[in-house]
């Protein structure tokens, strides 16, 4: 008797839907909270510093030891860090869907490490790169053949790795809360907060010690201390393993989603869809109308429900009759769970050119400091390391945001969050349009300097001005990463549903990625279209001094105007789940 009621005890002290490590029932008080979170926190210092501190300074590398164009070089940087954010949406659905994050994480941890090998051993060996030029050297000669199918398998080995880890890393840290309490809630999102502080806590030891061991050093070491980090990582992370809770794979969300989708769409094909059908599931004791738009609010972002919600009504089709086919066959539930996802994929578009601006720190930005004075008294400083500005503030902003602002916000609003996931994206988006209007401004003063300096076309000393002037646009731009992003991660994993959640948080990385094509694709659209003028394109000339960048800009800054409103459109009549509701 009292074996029994020890078992009944136990399993009501598990968490359902959950395992440990061993694939054992994850017990409460033992598995999941903060500490299980920190092991988190800590390798996401490690991971950042390994893929930031090649980054934010390949544009460079490209350039001066691969010999591509500054253009060529630019696009090589933006395609890279697209691809392995993209990946990231990989790394989300096999979490989902077959394996855990703790699983996909160190897979991902031993890919990246074996491409950063890679890389280390091409930088260590000068028979593996294109010969030096200038100076009476060997003439320009751009990396080709095996050396740059080597370059790039390395690179891509280590997107493939980032974007798992990313698409993995997150979500395991914030499955250890339990979002059933406000207490577990607050957590998660403070979680959150020190998520993108450690972040840049990588990130400032990548963009000032990694960088100037690159330039001062070698690249063989910058590699080599990327490949150490990760490696150390791995342990790190494998020591929280006792303390972890994990997520059991409930299948494919693809498979859900599709599966509703076709559902849909073939029974308004077939005219199974009879208006009797419909109106006889959202049949209920209630009123056709409701009282107040409380409870209409309330009814259609409920999930588990018998008759399937208002809002997108072409999706309710999925249930209504019997299916075509058996595979066909389609719960409410599901059907809810598909619509919350198309609810916020609109909020995922609209952060895009977001990213298309934050994807300028890493090309253009970079490129306008290395033509400026980057000395602070006697130190010289990497122009790669402008990133320290945003970091630095976000390494101040994130706890102050956590600590003082949110308690703030929550005793004047009254409400749990305080602060909602939108309006801190929308804090964000507007940010980086004063952003990029600010990097135009530097940029006028920048040629301006040039002009006066005769110095236009000269690539070898550097303009009487300080780099210092970059520092502006990377503040803003940094402000805007740290409300877009952090919001953005804990939007997505609060909304989708549990069956979903790493591969809705991955389209956090996922935006990045396609900012970083957008980018891509702006920049040969603008050269492609000024070029077909009597003038230069305006991101061609034989050095940056040449281009006409701040052109550039302007555009970015009015394409960003527009897409913020386009975001308030969409985030005006986007309605919350409830809090704790079941998913």
């Amino acid at each position: 008797m009292q074996e029994v009621e020890q078992q009944q005890q136990q399993q009501l002290e598990t968490w359902e839907g959950y395992w440990d490590w061993r694939k054992r029932p994850a017990l409460r008080g033992r598995h999941g909270g903060m500490l299980a979170a920190s092991f988190v926190l800590v390798v996401e210092i490690l991971e950042n510093l390994a893929y930031l501190a090649n980054a934010s300074n390949l544009v460079l590398y490209m350039s001066e030891h691969m010999h591509f164009s500054p253009s060529e070089s630019a696009n090589s940087v933006t395609n890279f860090m697209g691809t392995a954010f993209l990946l990231a949406l990989l790394g989300g659905f096999l979490s989902d869907a077959f394996l855990t994050t703790y699983l996909i994480y160190l897979i991902s941890a031993v890919v990246e490490f074996l491409g950063l090998i890679i890389l280390t051993v091409q930088a260590h060996s000068s028979s593996l790169k294109p010969p030096e030029c200038g100076n009476h050297k060997a003439p320009c000669i751009q990396v080709s053949g095996g050396k740059a199918a080597m370059l790039f398998i390395g690179l891509y080995m280590v997107a493939l790795g980032v974007g798992g880890i990313k698409g993995s890393l997150p979500a395991h840290g914030a499955e250890q809360f339990d979002e059933s309490s406000p207490q577990g809630r607050q957590q998660r999102s403070t979680f959150f907060n020190y998520f993108i502080f450690c972040l840049s806590c990588g990130a400032l030891i990548a963009v000032t010690f990694v960088v100037w061991i690159e330039d001062n050093k070698g690249w063989q070491w910058g590699f080599g201390i990327s490949t150490l980090a990760i490696l150390l990582s791995i342990p790190i992370f494998l020591a929280g393993s006792i303390f972890y809770r994990n997520k059991i794979p409930c299948g494919s969300p693809l498979t859900t989603i599709s599966k509703v989708l076709v559902a849909a769409i073939l029974n308004s094909c077939l005219g199974r869809t009879s208006g009797n059908a419909i109106a006889s599931m959202a049949t209920s004791p209630s009123p056709p109308n409701p009282i107040n738009k409380e409870e209409e609010e309330e009814e259609e972002n409920a999930i588990a429900v018998e008759a399937p919600t208002k809002g997108l009504r072409f999706l309710n089709r999925a249930v209504a009759n019997k299916p075509v086919h058996r595979a066909l066959e389609c719960s409410v539930q599901q059907v809810e769970e598909v619509k919350v996802v198309l609810k916020i994929l609109p909020i995922f578009g609209c952060t895009i050119m977001l990213n298309c601006c934050l994807a300028q720190l890493s090309t253009f930005s970079v490129q306008q400091a290395a033509t400026m004075d980057t000395k602070l008294g006697s130190l010289k400083v990497p122009p790669a390391s402008l990133p320290i500005f945003p970091v630095v503030f976000i390494i101040i902003l994130a706890p102050v945001y956590d600590h003082f602002i949110v308690p703030f916000a929550r005793k004047v609003t009254k409400s749990e969050m305080g602060i909602t996931h939108l309006q801190r994206i929308g804090i964000g988006l507007a940010l980086s349009i004063a952003a990029m209007a600010v990097a135009a401004l530097v940029e006028i003063k920048r040629k301006r300097v040039a002009s006066h300096s005769m110095l236009t076309d000269s690539t070898d000393q550097p303009l009487p001005i300080s780099f210092l002037w970059i520092a502006f646009q990377y503040l803003f731009l940094g402000s805007a990463d740290l409300f877009t992003l952090a919001g953005l991660l804990e939007f997505f994993f609060t909304e989708a549903p549990v069956s979903m959640r790493s591969l809705a948080t991955s389209l956090s990385w996922a935006s990045l990625a396609m900012g970083y094509y957008l980018s891509t694709v702006i920049v040969s659209i603008v050269n492609s279209v000024t070029g077909n003028s009597k003038h230069r394109p305006w991101l061609s000339g034989p050095n940056l001094n040449h281009f006409r960048l701040q052109d550039f800009y302007w555009l970015m800054c009015v394409l960003s105007g527009l897409n913020f409103l386009h975001y308030l459109f969409w985030a005006a009549r986007y309605k919350y789940r409830p809090r704790g509701a079941k998913k």
